[in-house]
């Protein structure tokens, strides 16, 4: 049996009520294989996949908290310290009720390799709690932040772990937390980036993944003699990711025609209103009914549809596995060319064969939404120089940072020969750094 295969067995055995974490590991060492095999005794002695797929630790922990009412609520907090071979743990905290430990630990695992495609000296980590911050208070988010802060302060700071926002954790719930560390560890320290700008944030870091997204799929459109301009774009969710993604997209000379949320999606033939969306979506924390109530070329559908769209580019920005084979098959249907990921693993892995097998240019999340974290990182170093960039200088260097990862993940597929799988090159890439430095350190 291959060094993978017994790998994958025992992960598989050992986490088997983990779906998305087995679907993450399962993915990452399939795709190096051809890595693995050229490198195999080495590999297997130091058991370097071993060490990679077991987090150096994990945390889980109560998080009690009082409502407005006077009630006591409990919620679960975690924080997966994954790999720090090439830098102090670097990943979000997420709070969403589907929040657990397996979800948490993929998104860890995801996180050291895409970390690695910046280029910046960061590893992985991932954290968060089953928390809604949705439709409470701005007393009960704080309430909550600084209970869970509470306990995650003992476990990281700017040369340790270093968390960040990610879905249901904006700039108001960075802010309670960043409050509490201050408070409890009496100590002014780069610990969390997505900060506000007041209090040592980065300009550009709230459009930094939208935008890094779609400056790398225009490299990848531009490589292979196709521009932006006059191309019809479909994009999943209505957070972050995606309001920022439509933004860069329209001002390159591109439609977006769909976003979604959880209860539905908007088609607008004109193109996404991106200023009305924000007042949605950013101001109110409405649904996207809102949205069509406000404009008269705008559709409302209930439930899932965005993929029956037809487009020349399609930007699953919504969350995991939202984009599975009869929408592959739909949208190499109607046309499709290009699929890149601005949420984690938002492609099943059948979907995402049958758009590879099918000549779509395919980026994954860990290369393509990698200008959010390559963006906190830039902040973890204004915050060590006691400086602030301008927007420009930020927006410059995620571009560079974008533009560089598509010709890395691509140099890296072409090597063991298998050009234009960029999923492949994007593993290759992130992998051969992390794992040179963990064999540099020896066994820890």
């Amino acid at each position: 049996m291959s060094y993978v295969d017994e790998v994958l067995e025992r992960v598989k055995a050992k986490n088997a009520s983990e779906p998305e974490f087995l679907q993450a590991v399962e993915e990452v060492l399939e795709s190096l294989r051809p890595v693995i095999e050229a490198n195999e005794e080495t590999y297997r002695k130091e058991a370097l996949l071993e060490r990679l797929t077991e987090p150096d630790r994990q945390f889980k922990f109560r998080v009690p908290w009082v409502d407005d009412k006077g009630q006591v609520q409990v919620n679960t907090g975690y924080r997966v310290q994954f790999n720090n071979a090439i830098g102090p743990y670097k990943g979000g905290l997420r709070l969403h009720p589907s929040v657990n430990i397996g979800i948490i630990k993929f998104l860890g695992f995801e996180q050291i390799f895409k970390n690695s495609l910046t280029g910046l000296p960061i590893g992985g980590g991932k954290g968060g709690s089953d928390f809604d911050p949705k439709g409470k208070s701005d007393r009960e988010v704080m309430a909550f932040c600084q209970s869970f802060m509470t306990e995650l302060c003992k476990y990281i700071g700017a040369d340790v772990d270093v968390p960040a926002g990610d879905i249901g954790t904006g700039a108001r719930e960075i802010g309670y937390m960043f409050g509490q560390y201050k408070r409890i560890r009496g100590m002014y320290e780069g610990v969390l980036t997505g900060k506000g700008l007041t209090y040592g944030g980065s300009l550009a870091r709230t459009e930094a993944t939208g935008y890094g997204l779609l400056y790398i799929t225009e490299e990848l459109m531009k490589c292979h003699g196709e521009s932006m301009e006059g191309k019809t774009v479909v994009v999943s969710g209505a957070g972050n990711v995606a309001i920022y993604a439509i933004q860069k997209a329209q001002q390159m000379g591109a439609k977006v025609v769909t976003c979604s949320d959880s209860t539905g999606w908007i088609y607008d033939p004109e193109g996404i209103d991106v200023a009305l969306l924000k007042e949605v979506k950013e101001v109110k924390r409405a649904r996207l009914t809102e949205y069509a109530a406000a404009r008269k070329s705008a559709e409302y559908h209930e439930g899932r549809g965005v993929w029956s769209v037809k487009c020349d580019i399609a930007l699953p920005c919504a969350t995991q596995n939202e984009l599975l084979i009869d929408d592959a098959k739909t949208l190499v249907a109607n046309g499709c060319k290009a699929v890149c990921e601005g949420a984690n693993m938002p492609t099943t892995l059948d979907a995402t064969k049958y758009l590879q097998d099918n000549g779509v240019w395919f980026i994954c999340g860990k290369a393509s939404n990698a200008g959010g974290v390559a963006t906190s990182a830039l902040e973890m170093t204004q915050n060590s120089e006691r400086l602030s960039w301008t927007f420009e200088e930020v927006d410059a260097k995620l571009k560079d940072i974008m533009v560089n990862i598509y010709h890395n993940i691509d140099d890296a597929a072409k090597r063991y020969g298998h050009e234009g799988n960029y999923v492949m090159g994007a593993n290759i890439a992130g992998f051969e750094k992390v794992a040179k430095a963990m064999l540099a350190q020896g066994v820890c």
